[in-house]
């Protein structure tokens, strides 16, 4: 924390004296919101929920956000890893599958030593790694061990739409390394029956959401990720319809960067079309992922988003 390079940002601020990099926090473990999720992949969420603690903060920092009023703002409360593993064990006695944290990169040494603590007084619960997917391979290999799924992002293959985006050019490489030493951490994907469920406890998941207009980068997404990903038997696939244009209110509000982006961008100012992502889905049967997760129906209208605090 005293110059961090947790995230591929790599800022160097002194987190420890208070200094506050690209994703807005200090050497705090600041929770926004935690809750039984049941909305994520059914493997992950299956009948009782996941037990998601969402972070404060976030290193990528998405214009198209749709939690932005936590990945942008210093929300939420401290935690010491004592307390954060407590808060482990009770969302598992509530009813969780797993513990899944969402956006944890750059807190990681505290996560992890959450981890540790909760599993020495005999905490068992599968560990999720829920990320944008921008980490360093340095960071995830820091994660052996403690991970036993990762839920990543892949956004982009496109250099000049992540920068335009989410102010990263450097994100196809990234992602590509960081998945790459995920599945040769996590090795091979393992589910566990729980009652009429089976619930993943190793392996890989890699998200990809189809954005608005982007029918063709989503396709290079997807060839880029059959060349990673192959016939790896780590690998589930995820393509998401559930994009939501709450862009369109930050624009609204006087956002800058969010009346840039749809300058360049108009068609984030409303939701994915449902011709837009079958032609996505079509060119992964074409490509030869012949099982994937996708989502029924209008996502983005039910709402994906929690209710954070404000």
């Amino acid at each position: 924390m005293s110059a961090c390079e947790l995230c591929p940002r790599s800022c160097g601020v002194a987190r420890d004296e208070g200094q506050r990099g690209i994703c807005g926090i200090g050497d705090e473990l600041l929770v926004a919101h935690e809750q039984l999720h049941r909305w994520e992949e059914p493997s992950i969420s299956a009948c009782r929920g996941s037990g998601t603690i969402f972070f404060s903060g976030c290193p990528l920092q998405c214009v198209y956000c749709q939690n932005a009023s936590i990945s942008r703002e210093a929300v939420g409360s401290v935690r010491t890893p004592e307390a954060l593993a407590d808060d482990m064990v009770t969302l598992v006695k509530a009813g969780a599958h797993n513990i899944n944290f969402v956006t944890p990169t750059h807190m990681a040494p505290q996560v992890r030593e959450a981890v540790r603590i909760a599993r020495e007084k005999g905490f068992s619960a599968p560990i999720v790694w829920n990320t944008s997917g921008y980490e360093t391979v340095q960071a995830i290999r820091a994660n052996k061990g403690f991970v036993d799924v990762y839920l990543t992002d892949f956004k982009y293959a496109s250099e000049l739409i992540a920068h335009d985006l989410s102010g990263a050019a450097d994100y196809p490489q990234r992602a590509r390394a960081a998945l790459l030493q995920m599945i040769e951490q996590v090795e091979r994907i393992e589910f566990a029956r729980d009652g009429e469920d089976e619930v993943m406890v190793r392996g890989v998941i890699v998200r990809h959401m189809v954005l608005p207009g982007q029918v063709e980068e989503s396709k290079r997404v997807l060839e880029l990720l059959r060349d990673v990903i192959g016939t790896s038997p780590a690998v589930k696939l995820s393509l998401m319809s559930q994009y939501t244009p709450v862009i369109c209110k930050r624009a609204e509000r006087g956002d800058k960067r969010a009346a840039q982006a749809l300058a360049l961008y108009p068609a984030l100012a409303r939701t994915v079309d449902a011709s837009e992502y079958d032609a996505v889905l079509d060119y992964a049967d074409e490509l030869g992922f012949d099982e994937y997760y996708w989502q029924e129906g209008n996502a983005a209208s039910e709402s994906f988003i929690p209710l954070f605090p404000s």
